[in-house]
């Protein structure tokens, strides 16, 4: 069987706050409004990268630090919106 480089562990909780539930989307919207720009931002950096790529075989660090920081945020972000953790999702690359 083949490793994936990428996981995600998820632990199932018995029971979740109702009331971080009921307000959750609104809670979100903070995130999503920064993740839209960044999102933005992280596409342009992509399409850069794929140049680099291309024609020097490497993926510049600075570029892969930013679209995989992206990627964790935006992740527990969707964990969150989706019912998955109670935790409040980091304004955080980390």
């Amino acid at each position: 069987m083949e490793e994936y480089p990428v996981t995600i562990g998820i632990e199932h909780k018995e029971r979740l706050s109702r009331l971080t539930t009921f307000f959750r989307y609104f809670m979100a919207m903070p995130h999503y409004i920064c993740l839209y720009g960044i999102g933005i931002a992280a596409s342009v950096i992509v399409f850069i990268s794929w140049w680099a790529i291309l024609f020097t075989a490497r993926y510049p660090v600075w570029a892969f630090e930013f679209v995989s920081g992206y990627f964790r945020w935006y992740t527990r972000v969707n964990g969150y919106c989706l019912l998955l953790t109670d935790k409040y999702p980091p304004f955080s690359f980390r």
